[in-house]
Parts: C-alpha cells; sequence; structure tokens
C-alpha cells in the first residue's frame, strides 16, 4: 500500500467560513471524530452534508474533510470521490483540495493523475507539501515511467529528486536514462559555459581495469597506451607551436560507477571535446552524458557506431561500417571488373556486421554475391580454393567470381591468403583491409598480378613527409616505433585542433559541416559532413610502391 502523508496542519480540520453559523452538532462531532483518527466514524457523518443546495459552502469543507478521512481510512477511491468536484471550483481550499486529491490518486497507484494534479496548485507552501510527496510516493516507480514523463513534470522539485535516487538504484541504465540522469544534474551545460580560447581536451581511456590496478603494469604493447602516446605526443607538438590547448587525463578502469563519478570531475565539464573511451557500456554512458552536456564525445579506434547515428555530440573518428561498405561498394561500379563477388570475413563484431552490409548493397547495385561466409585461419585457403584460386592453374576460372572481399585484420588469416596468391597466377582482383599494408610477412609489390586493393579504414599515407618526420619525433621521445594506434591518436588530436579555435570557433559540428573533404596530416584524409563518422573511404591499389584511391 502508498505510504501516506498526512501533512495537514489540524487548523484544516476546524477551518471553514466563519459564515456558516450555527454549526450542525452532527458536523462538529464528524469533526471531533477526525480529529481523533477515527476515520470510519466521520466518514458517513461528513457524507450528511455535502449536497451544495442544503448547506452551501459547508459541503465543499465536507467533502475536504472527508476526503481526509477516507484517506486516513486507506479507502482512496471514496477519498477521490469526494475531491473531485470541489479541486476543480474556485473556493478558499481549491490548493488544499488538489494535495489532498493528489495523495489520493497517490495511494490508488494512479500516478500521473496525482502528478497532474499537483501541477495545478499555486501556494508556494503547498507545492512544498506536493514535492514531498511526489517523492515518497515514486520511489518504487520504474525507470521507464519517470524517464518518459520527465519533461511534462521537470517543474516538480520532488519528481526530479526521487527520479535521480530510482536511476541511482539501478545496476544497468539504457542510454536514454543515463542521458536523463546527466539533464538531472545539470552537469556541462553549454548554455553556462564562459568559453575561453584553449582548446580544452578530455581524455578517459581504460589504462587499468579489475585485474591491472596500477597504470606502471601497463605494457608498451598496450593499445591504450600506444593510444595514448600519439596524443600526448601531438598535444606537446602544438603547445610548443603556441597553440592553444589544454589536457586532462581519466582512467575509467572499466568501472561505470568510477566512471560516473569522473563525469562529474569539473574538468570534464569544461571540456571542449572528450577523446574515449573503448568499451561499449563505457561509450554509451559517456554518449548520454555529452549529449546533455553538448560536449562531443569521439571515440578514437571503433568502426560499430549505429547506437550514435541519432545523437549530435557522438563521433567515431573512423568509418562507420556503413561508410566502408558504401566505399567499397562505389569503387566497385567504378572499375567494372564484375558483376560476381565472393565475401569472407573473419568472426570479429566489425566484420561479421560489414559482411553482411556488404552483400545488401551489392545485391541492391545489381551484382552477384555467389559466397558470403565467415573465414579463419585454418580454413580461408579453403574458401579461395573453392572460388578457382588453386596451386597448379594458370588463372582463375571466368566462371566462379569477378572479385573477392576479405574483411579481416588478423594477421593469421592474411598470411595463408597472401601465400596462396603469391603462389598463382591468378588475377582476380582482391580486396582487404588497410590493415594488411602493415604486416611484416607481405610484400605486395612482389606479387606477379596487382591484385590486392586496400579497403581505407583512416588509412596512414606512409610516404608522406609529415609521415617521416612524426615517425622520427616518435622514436626519439618513447625509443619505439609507432603502430597504427599511435598514429591515430596524433591524427585524432591534429583533426581536432584544426577544426576549433578561436578563430574559427570551438563549434566543432559546425566547422566539420563546412569541408566535404579535409586532408589528413598523417592519414589519406576526412570527410565528416553531416555525419558522425569519416566518409572518406577510398580503396586503394598499390602502383610502383605507391597507394592510389581507385576512386
Amino acid at each position: 500500500m502508498r505510504k501516506f502523508l498526512f501533512l495537514f496542519p489540524l487548523i484544516f480540520i476546524f477551518s471553514f467560513a466563519k459564515a456558516q453559523i450555527p454549526i450542525p452538532a452532527q458536523y462538529t462531532k464528524a469533526k471531533t471524530e477526525l480529529a481523533a483518527k477515527n476515520y470510519w466514524e466521520a466518514m458517513p457523518l461528513f457524507k450528511e452534508f455535502l449536497d451544495e443546495n442544503k448547506y452551501g459552502n459547508l459541503s465543499n469543507y465536507a467533502a475536504f474533510h472527508l476526503g481526509e478521512a477516507a484517506l486516513g481510512a486507506n479507502q482512496a477511491s471514496q477519498a477521490i470521490e469526494a475531491l473531485q468536484p470541489i479541486s476543480s471550483k474556485s473556493w478558499l481550499k481549491t490548493d488544499e483540495s488538489n494535495y489532498l486529491l493528489a495523495l489520493a490518486y497517490f495511494q490508488n497507484n494512479q500516478n500521473l493523475e496525482a502528478l497532474r494534479t499537483i501541477k495545478k496548485i499555486q501556494k508556494e507552501e503547498i507545492k512544498n507539501l506536493a514535492a514531498k510527496a511526489t517523492f515518497e510516493n515514486l520511489k518504487s516507480e520504474s525507470p521507464s515511467f519517470m524517464v518518459t514523463n520527465l519533461g511534462e513534470f521537470k517543474d516538480n522539485p520532488g519528481y526530479g529528486a526521487v527520479m535521480k535516487v530510482v536511476l541511482e538504484s539501478q545496476t544497468v541504465l539504457s542510454s536514454t536514462e543515463r542521458a536523463a540522469y546527466y539533464e538531472l544534474q545539470g552537469l556541462g551545460s553549454s548554455n553556462n559555459k564562459i568559453k575561453d580560447e584553449v582548446l580544452d581536451l578530455v581524455v578517459i581511456l581504460p589504462f587499468t581495469n579489475s585485474n591491472n590496478s596500477s597504470v606502471l603494469n601497463l605494457s608498451e604493447n598496450d593499445f591504450v597506451f600506444e593510444l595514448y602516446q600519439g596524443i600526448e605526443l601531438a598535444m606537446q607538438e602544438l603547445q610548443n607551436q603556441g597553440v592553444k590547448v589544454s589536457l586532462a587525463i581519466f582512467d575509467s578502469k572499466r568501472d561505470l560507477s568510477h566512471l560516473q563519478t569522473v563525469l562529474q570531475d569539473p574538468l570534464v565539464a569544461k571540456a571542449d571535446v572528450i577523446i574515449g573511451p573503448i568499451y561499449p557500456e563505457e561509450t554509451d554512458l559517456v554518449s548520454a552524458f555529452s549529449e546533455n552536456s553538448k560536449i562531443p564525445f569521439i571515440h578514437p579506434l571503433s568502426n560499430l557506431g549505429d547506437r550514435f547515428e541519432e545523437m549530435k555530440y557522438s563521433y567515431l573518428f573512423r568509418p562507420s561500417v556503413q561508410s566502408l561498405a558504401k566505399g567499397v561498394v562505389a569503387s566497385l561500379k567504378q572499375k567494372n571488373w564484375g558483376k560476381r563477388v565472393a565475401i569472407g570475413n573473419s568472426g570479429s563484431t566489425r566484420d561479421e556486421k560489414l559482411a553482411g552490409l556488404l552483400g545488401e548493397e551489392l545485391r541492391k547495385e545489381g551484382f552477384t554475391v555467389i559466397s558470403n561466409k565467415s573465414v579463419n585461419p585454418r580454413d580461408v585457403s579453403g574458401f579461395l580454393k573453392d572460388l578457382g584460386i588453386k596451386s597448379g592453374k594458370d588463372s582463375l576460372s571466368k566462371e566462379v567470381v569477378d572479385q573477392i572481399i576479405l574483411l579481416s585484420d588478423d594477421p593469421a588469416i592474411a598470411q595463408p591468403t597472401f601465400a596462396l596468391l603469391e603462389s598463382v597466377s591468378a588475377s582476380v582482383p582482391t580486396l582487404v583491409m588497410d590493415s594488411w599494408l602493415t604486416f611484416n610477412f607481405a610484400n605486395f609489390e612482389m606479387l606477379e598480378f596487382p591484385n590486392f586493393h586496400f579497403i581505407a579504414n583512416n588509412t596512414l599515407n606512409f610516404d608522406s613527409e609529415a609521415s617521416g618526420r612524426f615517425t622520427e619525433k616518435f622514436y626519439s621521445v618513447y625509443k619505439s616505433n609507432p603502430n597504427i594506434n599511435s598514429s591515430l591518436g596524433y591524427e585524432l588530436v591534429y583533426l581536432l585542433s584544426s577544426n576549433m579555435s578561436s578563430s574559427k570557433g570551438f563549434d566543432l559540428r559546425r566547422n566539420l559541416d563546412q569541408s566535404v573533404y579535409q586532408k589528413g596530416k598523417l592519414t589519406w584524409g576526412f570527410n565528416f559532413q553531416n555525419s558522425n563518422n569519416n566518409q572518406y573511404v577510398p580503396v586503394f591499389s598499390l602502383e610502383a610502391g605507391e597507394l592510389k584511391p581507385l576512386n
């Protein structure tokens, strides 16, 4: 049963217009029973005085006190029946009647009706009582109810207070619930933030976790550490160049409760951009925070951004699987190698999703997908041989396939693929991820046929002067060569600094929309126009040792 708050002072029991004199003896007896909390005895006595034609203004007070008595007797329906007629009247106790009616609705599990009745109250002292009643009676409500109705009842301070309690009691929150939670906290409101001329970056990465409690235990080959090294080096260079930029670093610890504490830090609230974290449960939390605080959040490594598609402030630095699929299809259409395509993919989430999307997009464009299956290091050679690529053959049978797409960043899949294609004279175009360019066992220039082509995924321009300078500087600082994660961290900071400054302004969305294509410092470039991910996805061929976009 709902908790009933009997918050009225006793004066409410005895108050009604002085003009109603003499007071009938039965009415006086009813008030006495009510004051003594003999609710069942008081109720029938008050009912005798509900006829307005006979008792005038006294009938309003009788209905009011009948509602009190019914509530005390846990008879919510009778209280509602008594109070509804007088709560809509314009009389001395209209607000008090609406408060009692709201309590009756709460007791009857009609929470929406209770909250809408509270909205009618005008007197501040009664509003305060109603806010307390809201807090006490909604503690057991569902998060979905609280989030859905926040917009209608956010002016009720009790609603916001109890909603925070409800959400904090949950182990797992949806992105919508997290967004509502941060809206309640009012963190990072852009309306209250006074912008200086400094580009304030916040990095939140899972440097440690329950199995590794110290940053000192991080391996230099840890991908998070590699990413951070690139970010740190770019920051040092920009500051040496006189660029006004600051960096605040936080460890998410792969702990959502700790991450919630991090997001309450004043340095996060004043950030212009948040980089990281990495893992889905963390990124959902930060994305919800970013949408409400209007601070851009950028996932630095992932291609999986379907959950960000409806967001305004959540980005992928790399292309989404949708952008990858569109880029591949556009290149195949332009080259016109034929209509028969085979797709093999690793078991990673990205590659499985990309294979499915590619199959759909290719069929829409008139291609025939003759095979679309998962492959692993043990069976990738068999997958290729089933397509006609076999030792002893001089060429691929033209009745089998016109092009092959292999979706994997796994060198264990790349190595047998490269070995087989190197050993035969097959010239079928084979599209692979650009990560294959970094595998040390593959010399693509030595192949008889230049049949490998590389799908861009923020592809590095290895031959640029900037890339050479970066490698030299990185080695001088860290005594090792940079890898893809270090390069992406470095590149991301430079992309942000070129799109957010005191001269250009700090509206990342607006500035990204002004350019269809932006040249990268280490990579081949970007297109974030009207998009929350990099849409620049060419397919590269290797000509005389240099990458050349097919389209």
